[in-house]
């Protein structure tokens, strides 16, 4: 597709024939050439068949009339507009809290293969499922034991995001839990996020040992910051000592941020919740549509150019012909004794 940036600069198109039309020529009446028999030279060159030079007039301002045309088409600077090239531009940021404390290693999850995994191993398994079908959100990742850690800043390569997930230990942030260290670390990360829609995934058994702000204190100031936090329950709930899945705290974790709680009994389960936050958290995308525009002029100029060589080339190849008739074909010479002009071919 072609656009046009100044198309009114077509106004000047017939502004060569109105000067024209307007201003006459240029008159010279002095001869560059001075001969007695100037008369009788003309009209013997008329009766040989030599054309006069204004006959060669209209196909000469014909010619530049087309170079005048190419050279405005180049003025008013077309551009060959590409096709649209579109970009989702995400609408959520999705922070994921994973914990890593001691309390994730009891095997009480069932794999694909049926065989009995701990707690994490399950959670990466669906966990990595859930992320493949993020596509348009950013999302980062947060590990905490005794202390909550950056594990992968807000970014849309998933891969990258389940890569860094696959790389997590159990006990390499300490074997405690700090639950409410890690809302806190997530709210500031989400202070630099301009994304409209801010999310939170806490995937722990919630029995926080470690922290310095309690979770509900640290909900309430992500409930503050338009932050909402999903709460997802690992483990036993019949577990006793520091491995004790508190539902309660996860449940007002959720409750006052506005989002849900659930709880994750075993690997299907899980899936199923996952498939939830799914409905709930509805993949959200801005479409941004960009069309590249490339520049053109320069073929008008080109072909004005070429143009003007042709002519060029033209008007010399008729001067050598009309010179070569002139001086060889018809022999124009005077009788010495009668001084009339004989034409000879």
């Amino acid at each position: 597709m072609i656009s046009i940036s100044y198309p009114w600069l077509f106004m000047l198109l017939p502004l060569p024939w109105l000067l024209l039309a307007t201003i006459p020529p240029k008159q010279i009446d002095e001869a560059a050439v001075r001969v007695p028999f100037g008369d009788r030279i003309r009209s013997a060159l008329r009766g040989s068949g030599h054309r006069g030079a204004k006959k060669t007039s209209r196909p000469f301002y014909l010619v530049l009339g087309v170079i005048w045309v190419l050279f405005l088409l180049a003025l008013v600077r077309p551009q060959w507009i590409e096709p649209p090239e579109i970009r989702n531009l995400p609408m959520r940021d999705l922070l994921l809290l994973v914990d890593l404390s001691g309390s994730m290693q009891q095997e009480d999850f069932t794999s694909e293969t049926g065989e009995r995994v701990d707690r994490l191993t399950a959670v990466k398994q669906v966990l990595g499922d859930f992320l493949e079908r993020r596509d348009g959100d950013r999302v980062g990742l947060v590990v905490f034991g005794d202390a909550p850690y950056l594990q992968a800043p807000f970014s849309e390569d998933l891969q990258l995001s389940r890569q860094l997930l696959e790389e997590t230990a159990i006990g390499m942030a300490g074997p405690r839990t700090a639950f409410g260290d890690a809302i806190g670390l997530g709210i500031s990360l989400f202070d630099a996020s301009d994304a409209p829609a801010k999310t939170m995934i806490a995937l722990t058994d919630g029995n926080d040992t470690a922290s310095q702000v309690p979770p509900t204190e640290a909900s309430r100031v992500a409930r503050k910051r338009g932050i909402r936090v999903h709460t997802v329950a690992i483990g036993d709930p019949t577990t006793v000592g520091e491995e004790k899945l508190d539902e309660v705290t996860l449940r007002e974790v959720a409750q006052i941020t506005g989002g849900s709680y659930f709880f994750g009994a075993d690997r299907a389960e899980l899936a199923g919740i996952y498939a939830e936050l799914d409905r709930i958290e509805t993949r959200q995308v801005s479409v941004v549509s960009h069309r590249a525009r490339r520049e053109i002029y320069y073929w008008p100029l080109l072909a004005a150019f070429a143009v003007w060589l042709v002519r060029d080339f033209w008007v010399s190849r008729r001067a050598a012909q009309v010179l070569h008739v002139t001086m060889v074909k018809p022999s124009v010479r005077a009788n010495p004794i009668t001084g009339e002009l004989q034409v000879k071919s």
